[in-house]
């Protein structure tokens, strides 16, 4: 939109005031965008598409009720399709910190609904004796039933992507695992050197523990389904026809491709956000996870020289703008700080939720700005962590090999025919020496010690 000085009046509540002529937003938007310039911070897009989906089926309903006249309803269509299909988007432009509910949000998409229905009817801007924002695109809706509806729809969206980032990082898991699996090492627990294993045991750990939070995440979804549309205010839904919330419903779900619910108890739904505090757990424990596995992997590839160097993850820039040829592990650098993020994300929601006060959540603005950018920034962070990382790591066998069999660990596995204590002993000979538990078993140093147990 380009601002030529021209201006329009509109009336609110609040009185009289000019808005940019060629603006499709009304009133109540140019009063937020100038409270409200706090950050660079916006509502992901995703969900201007899913506000719009719903005006779009409230005004089917509507119509099918008797509520709203053909024509009209007719046209809040056609401009909340062309919102869906993506026009218009230079008309939301709000903060993300704003006042509470998300009326903003509302009022901005009924008003730009309401002007560009009244161009398509043949009529001018801000015309709304013809189409009123509030009367006509907003009938039997409400901020406190829409604005949750939005979310939930936006919610499950991102998190089937999410979903699909993570199935496919525990795919590129198990294949590393297969890769790995006649790799041996050793086991280290405290940091320390503890029994024998393979990488491709590690490895397929990691791959476990993705997919079982896939799963949680795969859970999360369903009551996210239950919709509190047609509740308008308080969730008793007052100024609606009794057709109208299963219609709405079921009309939303069909345009969404969703499998949309009407809300067993919509008061409930109203008053909570317990739904997206539980979505945004789930994604906390997930970031806890790649998080640690993104530490493992810094680990087991350090070195060169002075590290593990048990692993080798890709080179994708220089390490360093002094030492010639450092190369540090980026991606996992990259994952940790996003996974940090995240945590401190769900913080503020878990926050947010616990805010609200009697049949309303005010929050739910901030709320939707961070469980949409915790959803996307894990989706973006693992797929390029998959691609660029996980699924070019390589094995270092020999160094495994090397760290293995000089592991004090190896004791463990004559704890049987030596005891616990004798086995101890056989440890600590092996510290103080310098020799491997292998060596004093060979040379007989480890009388009764079964030498077949040692891993080849």
């Amino acid at each position: 939109m380009k601002d030529n000085g021209a201006v329009r009046l509109e009336r609110d509540p609040l009185g009289v005031k000019p808005v940019p002529a060629d603006a499709l937003y009304g009133v109540q938007t140019a009063r937020a965008l100038e409270s409200f310039r706090i950050s660079h911070h916006r509502i992901h897009p995703w969900f201007i598409t899913a506000y719009a989906e719903i005006k779009k089926a409230a005004a089917e309903a509507n119509v099918r009720t008797s509520g709203l006249d053909p024509t009209i309803g007719d046209a809040i269509v056609r401009a909340a399709e062309e919102l869906i299909a993506g026009q218009h988007r230079d008309q939301f432009d709000l903060d993300a910190f704003q006042a509470g509910a998300g009326t903003s949000y509302n009022m901005n998409l009924n008003e730009v609904i309401a002007n560009r229905a009244l161009e398509l009817l043949g009529h001018a801007r801000g015309d709304y004796e013809r189409v009123n924002p509030n009367d006509k695109v907003n009938k039997s809706q409400s901020t406190n039933d829409t604005m949750p509806t939005a979310m939930r729809v936006t919610s499950v969206r991102l998190l089937r992507q999410l979903i699909e980032a993570t199935d496919t990082l525990a795919d590129s898991f198990e294949a590393k695992a297969e890769e790995f699996k006649d790799v041996l090492k050793a086991g280290r627990t405290h940091l320390h050197d503890a029994t024998p294993m393979t990488l491709g045991d590690e490895f397929g750990a990691y791959g476990f523990n993705v997919r079982r939070l896939t799963d949680r995440l795969r859970a999360a979804e369903d009551p996210l389904l239950d919709i509190p549309l047609g509740g308008t205010a308080v969730g008793n839904g007052v100024n609606t026809e009794p057709d109208y919330a299963p219609t709405a419903v079921e009309r939303l779900g069909e345009i969404t491709g969703l499998p949309l619910r009407e809300a067993p108890d919509r008061i409930a739904l109203t008053q909570s956000l317990n739904d997206f505090v539980a979505l945004s757990g789930v994604i906390r424990a997930l970031a806890v996870e790649l998080g640690k596995i993104a530490n493992d992997l810094r680990l087991l590839n350090s070195g060169p020289h002075t590290g593990l160097n048990e692993i080798e993850l890709p080179a994708t820039q220089p390490g360093s703008s002094i030492m010639p040829g450092k190369v540090n592990p980026a991606m996992a650098e990259m994952l940790n700080m996003v996974c940090f993020h995240v945590m401190g994300l769900d913080s503020a929601i878990t926050m947010a939720a616990g805010a609200g006060q009697l049949e309303l959540n005010v929050m739910m603005p901030y709320v939707a700005y961070a469980l949409f950018e915790s959803l996307e920034l894990m989706t973006s962070a693992i797929r390029t962590f998959d691609e660029k990382c996980a699924r070019v790591i390589t094995a270092h066998a020999d160094k495994c090999h090397e760290h293995m069999t000089r592991s004090v660990g190896l004791a463990a596995l004559h704890n049987e025919e030596l005891g616990f204590m004798s086995a101890a002993e056989l440890a600590n000979k092996a510290v103080e020496s310098g020799k491997s538990i292998g060596e004093l078993v060979t040379a007989g140093e480890a009388p009764g010690a079964d030498a077949s147990k040692l891993p080849a």
